[in-house]
């Protein structure tokens, strides 16, 4: 188990997301980089699912209770484990009443910390994932105790582990984000899809798990941005009468009201997260279902290794 004793920014727990509420207006919620998330389940021999502590956006500082590994991975972090440094995306060994500290660095948004066993949290419609506007669980607290379960592996066998990250992704603050074309795109204008595939965006300062506020050249509609609402889901691209797109993420309504001029691919979501306010450079590829699956089968299959 870990004790808080420090943090800033966002810090939750998530499992891999609350499916099957949608209908009624539930968010899936659960990580914002899910394949961070499912790698650090993954070095330490936890289920796919398993509880994570997100920390997003800030700092956050731990004392074990009782023996235990970790693992931290994302982008945009360090961490030190007593007197260490260790990188990210690997499993390091933590006795009784050490320190571990994840620290907010440059080149990202996101980090997962992770813990043999997983951590534990009230189910709650079938889900452990904090959303916070629905008032599913709470953000951590200073002086919070996280308990953890049993691990399935001894514990020296999961310490030292290091996850090849590169043979999956190259996390960027200039990424290609891969897409599918969304349901309305006849709704824009050829020099609109022109606009936004041939376009460098930036991700503007209001963002949130919600959805990434992009900045860029305006994108042109056909007869306007306004629709009656339909459903929505994690990666959507709506784009308002500003002609600014907007990127639903993680805990993303289950409607909206705007044109979607495209879908963020599963694979290429984690590359998004990861994209810094005002700093990052982004551009939008457009690629077949058929390619997008192919490559969603290669990330979730890790077991491969």
């Amino acid at each position: 188990m870990l004790e808080v004793l420090d943090l800033s920014g966002l810090v939750t727990l998530q499992d891999s997301g609350r499916r099957g509420w949608q209908s009624y207006g539930v968010p899936v919620s659960g990580p914002m980089d899910w394949f961070a998330h499912r790698a650090a389940n993954f070095l330490l021999g936890n289920s796919p699912d398993a509880v994570v502590i997100e920390i997003g956006l800030g700092e956050a500082e731990f004392r074990a209770k009782r023996e235990c590994v970790l693992t931290v991975t994302g982008a945009g972090y360090e961490v030190s484990n007593y007197v260490w440094i260790f990188p990210l995306w690997t499993s390091f060994y933590v006795r009784a009443g050490w320190r571990v500290r994840v620290k907010k660095i440059s080149g990202g948004n996101w980090a997962y910390l992770a813990i043999a066993g997983g951590f534990e949290a009230q189910s709650m419609l079938g889900s452990k994932s904090t959303y916070l506007r629905g008032g599913l669980g709470s953000a951590l607290r200073t002086g919070d105790i996280v308990n953890a379960g049993k691990p399935a592996i001894e514990l020296p066998k999961l310490a030292a582990q290091d996850f090849p990250v590169e043979k999956y992704l190259n996390y960027s603050q200039s990424p290609i984000i891969e897409v599918i074309a969304g349901p309305q795109a006849d709704r824009f204008t050829d020099d609109g899809i022109q606009t936004f595939y041939g376009s460098e965006y930036t991700l503007s300062k209001s963002f949130d798990r919600m959805g990434y506020r992009l900045e860029g050249n305006p994108i042109s509609h056909v007869n306007g941005a306004d629709l009656i609402s339909e459903g929505m889901t994690m990666g959507s691209v709506q784009v308002p009468a500003s002609g600014q797109p907007i990127v639903m993420m993680a805990d993303s309504p289950t409607t909206g009201g705007y044109p979607k001029i495209a879908n963020v691919t599963r694979a290429s979501l984690p590359l998004l997260a990861q994209c810094e306010s005002g700093i990052s450079k982004i551009q939008f590829r457009e690629i077949s279902v058929e390619d997008a699956q192919e490559m969603l089968q290669k990330m979730i299959n890790l077991r491969g290794l």
